[in-house]
């Protein structure tokens, strides 16, 4: 069956707002789709071979000095850092140009966990869109990059955070290596990392990561000379060398308890309890770590439930979780096995066409993607064939509930044949015509304000004026994110000034989610 891919980017529908974009009813990919259809970059170890130098002494036709020319060394030409093109995301590159790299990284560092899937997306498509460095300065750009990187891995996206900090320069400093080293880890791509570390040792500080990346290149001497100037220095804590030894040294632990769970986890310390035959379980570990359980290595069950993790944080593709959904059959009842098989049967009477099919398993999907926060998810992937399906009763309400979660929602609302009137409200939301009478309610009160004659709140218009628009929105999304947990007041005024950013897309979707999701 054709599935439609979700359309979360925050691309306008034609909005009134500067930075107007695409219509959303396109259904264009969100970010994390997109760049899963993209061809990754030539590596060193792939690119294609330049020029043959031939093996030929110098010449000269002149016996006459040559001339030299002398310039101060700069701060390096600037250059854009971000893996989705303007074209795409409709977001200029110099969206970060006039702000201050120290504020920046304080404002991605601090933005809490976005609860709204529309406010997930946008802040994907600006931690990933092409930008210029703040003040145009090399150094400052490579700052904001580590920023940005960080960021995408406390959210789950650990593919894009790898191919960000490798576009950045995984060489550029310490710092950008470390962290490249640390996604290597969680990913399971470390010899690479450990390939560059062997010709360049000095790119890390991490004695740990010396000592493994020696071993994992076959330099035992080199590991264990490492480890033992680290283990009479002090160098690591007691922890960390008791994992150590028991990675270079296997033989002598064979039948020995297993070690305890660390206090804190970092990704070497996660890889290296894999590697000695006592991985740790993911699911009370930061999210990032999840990732680790999408792999062959871990069970359906494991699989299913990272799955999940990530596709609430938006870090992985909605089609991503439906192939591991569909994988199987469930063998097992109760928690994720009913959702499986729930939208297994969903699946199945879909594809038949049958409306008598689809109003019998319709309810209990859908309640198992609520149970689960899986909603907007859901909604992206089964609209687009939901909504040709003339269904009745409750049945017919929850599918009208479904489409307007999807990249479908103008359509859904212009055509009542689809299903029972939503409220006046959701119709104008969906639609961008509002009703003449405000609704009762605050929060219905707040969203019908923000799509009428709330203005935008000005010192975040002021910001992005001022060649400060990345700024501007991970502020309004900040803002967002207080509305999303009950201010109305956040509510009204950050709608309001995603609508004068030409983010019509992102505040319609918000709002429709605000309504519709129990978050």
């Amino acid at each position: 069956m054709a599935l439609v891919v979700t359309a979360l980017t925050g691309l306008a529908i034609a909005g009134p707002g500067a930075y107007a974009q695409a219509p959303a009813q396109e259904a264009p990919l969100s970010v994390i789709d997109w760049l899963g259809t993209q061809a990754k970059p030539p590596t060193s170890q792939n690119r294609a071979p330049g020029p043959v130098k031939v093996d030929e002494p110098p010449v000269t036709r002149t016996a006459l000095a040559p001339a030299v020319s002398v310039a101060p060394l700069g701060a390096g030409s600037p250059r854009a850092i971000g893996l989705v093109p303007e074209s795409v995301t409709g977001l200029p590159q110099d969206l970060w140009a006039g702000s201050d790299v120290d504020r920046l990284i304080k404002l991605i560092g601090t933005l809490p966990d976005l609860q709204l899937p529309a406010a997930q997306s946008l802040l994907y498509t600006v931690l990933l869109a092409e930008g210029l460095a703040p003040g145009g300065g090399s150094h400052a750009g490579d700052q904001l990059a580590l920023a940005r990187v960080e960021k995408l891995i406390k959210l789950g996206a650990l593919d894009p955070a790898l191919s960000l900090i490798e576009q950045a320069g995984v060489t550029t400093s310490p710092d950008h290596f470390d962290l490249w080293m640390d996604i290597s880890l969680l990913t399971g791509t470390e010899d690479r990392a450990c390939g560059v570390l062997a010709g360049a040792p000095h790119l890390t500080r991490s004695f740990g990561t010396r000592i493994f990346c020696a071993a994992r290149d076959g330099a035992w001497e080199n590991a264990a000379l490492t480890f033992g100037s680290a283990q009479a220095l002090e160098l690591l804590p007691a922890e960390k060398l008791a994992l150590l030894d028991r990675f270079l040294h296997p033989e002598e632990f064979e039948g020995a308890a297993h070690l305890p769970t660390p206090r804190s986890m970092d990704p070497l310390s996660f890889r290296l309890f894999e590697t000695i035959g006592e991985a740790m379980p993911t699911g009370n570990l930061p999210r990032a770590y999840a990732v680790a359980d999408l792999r062959d290595l871990a069970g359906w069950k494991a699989q299913l439930e990272a799955a999940e993790r990530l596709t609430r944080a938006g870090a992985l593709p909605d089609n991503r979780l439906l192939g591991l959904y569909t994988d199987r059959a469930p063998a097992a009842s109760g928690g994720v096995w009913d959702r499986v098989r729930a939208l297994q049967r969903f699946e199945t009477a879909l594809s038949t066409g049958s409306a008598d099919a689809v109003a019998k398993t319709l309810p209990a999907v859908w309640r198992a993607m609520q149970d689960a926060g899986l909603e907007v998810a859901f909604a992206s992937l089964f609209a687009e064939n939901l909504i040709m399906i003339p269904l009745q009763g409750r049945a017919r309400q929850i599918a009208m509930d479904i489409c307007l979660l999807s990249p479908f929602y103008e359509v859904a609302a212009n055509d009542p044949a689809k299903g029972p009137a939503p409220s006046q409200l959701l119709i104008g939301v969906a639609t961008g015509e509002m009703p003449v009478a405000r609704p009762e309610g605050a929060l219905p009160g707040a969203i019908f304000d923000a799509f009428g004659a709330t203005a935008a709140h000005p010192d975040l218009m002021a910001l992005a004026q001022d060649q400060r628009l990345g700024e501007a929105i991970l502020k309004t999304l900040a803002l967002l994110e207080q509305g999303a947990q009950g201010d109305t007041t956040a509510l009204r005024s950050a709608l309001a000034t995603l609508r004068a950013l030409g983010l019509e897309d992102t505040a319609r979707r918000a709002a429709l989610q605000t309504l519709l999701l129990d978050r």
